[in-house]
């Protein structure tokens, strides 16, 4: 009896490919709008947050992918991804919705208590604000989202074509378009020209820093023992929730400038050694994700009033963080990151 013809591996890795490219997609405005719940709008209205997916999926996914995708063809490693991360957190914080210039901002009624304590009158912003957007877009919209969803690969390739490229560069214009248009005409705060060309000039001087030392020549890796992925999550994850949890004020500035210092030179440390591998990544990356969950909860308890299905929302959003996670560091082992 003949056996059926099984399927050319080529076409079963493109439809995954795909896939991961979806997953990405989603996960990245998840994780830097939905798992926070700052919204009283959205948050615990399934139908708002689904409905919101139209444009936030373009506008942070789209970004993610095409970060991703650059990384993989140019041959970046972390240090440029990070780097290209922030160029794009600069452009939306600084250029796209411009809350990183902005004293008032789409009726928020807690924006001046974020704001005004370390308020830099000569920038025009705020220190503890600028710190929790470039960072938060940097980490949470991009690089901890391309770390997970990348976990589950099995070998880093292309995941999209040109074709591909190039509809996630438009969706991703005209989705910056529209909430530009939409901050506007809410009568929101405008950057000034000098603040505007200053996010441009950041955003291309990280674009330099991904181009030349994100593709320089790892140093040869050390034969030191790391942590065990476990260990590693859950020693971020501490570091993580302290991060989140600072207050908005030159103190906290100070903190957490520190505690993303302290963790920066941890897990660069670590990263030398040749046993440290994508797995560990996908730890590092989840403990972000899962400490933005939990801070999900403390968000919902201090709402007036509690939005009714706000703690149902960070409870499916936390089990599907840990899920993603524990798929993410059980992937591909000895990948040296």
């Amino acid at each position: 009896m003949l056996s059926e013809p099984t399927a050319s591996p080529e076409p079963a890795s493109r439809t995954r490919g795909r896939l991961l490219a979806l997953l990405l997609l989603v996960a990245s405005p998840v994780c830097a709008e939905y798992l926070q719940a700052y919204d009283p709008a959205s948050t615990g209205d399934a139908a708002a947050l689904l409905t919101g997916l139209l444009v936030l999926a373009p506008l942070y996914g789209a970004p993610a992918l095409l970060v991703r995708e650059i990384a993989v063809r140019a041959g970046l490693h972390w240090t440029g991804i990070l780097a290209l991360a922030g160029a794009f957190g600069v452009l939306q914080a600084g250029v796209v919705d411009q809350s990183l210039f902005a004293t008032s901002y789409l009726g928020y009624d807690s924006w001046d208590d974020q704001l005004m304590p370390t308020f830099v009158a000569p920038l025009g912003l705020g220190a503890a604000s600028a710190l929790n957007f470039l960072v938060g877009h940097a980490v949470w919209s991009f690089a901890a989202p391309i770390a997970l969803v990348e976990g589950m690969e099995r070998t880093r390739r292309p995941w999209l074509r040109v074709p591909g490229l190039a509809t996630a560069a438009v969706l991703y214009v005209l989705a910056a378009v529209l909430v530009w248009s939409d901050v506007r005409d809410s009568g929101s705060d405008q950057a000034s020209a000098g603040q505007l060309a200053g996010a441009l000039v950041v955003a291309g001087l990280l674009v330099v820093v991904a181009w030349t030392f994100g593709r320089r020549s790892l140093p040869v890796p050390t034969d030191a023992r790391v942590p065990r992925p476990s260990v590693v999550l859950g020693v971020v994850l501490v570091a993580a929730v302290g991060y989140s949890l600072v207050p908005p004020t030159w103190a906290g500035v100070a903190v957490g400038v520190g505690i993303l210092t302290l963790t920066g030179v941890v897990v660069t440390h670590w990263s030398r050694s040749a046993h440290w591998d994508a797995r560990r990544v996908a730890a590092v990356a989840g403990s972000a994700v899962v400490a933005r969950a939990l801070v999900g909860f403390a968000s919902v308890s201090e709402m007036t009033p509690r939005p009714p299905g706000g703690f149902v929302q960070n409870t499916v959003l936390l089990a599907l963080s840990l899920a993603l996670v524990a798929a993410a560091t059980r992937g591909r082992r000895g990948a040296r990151q």
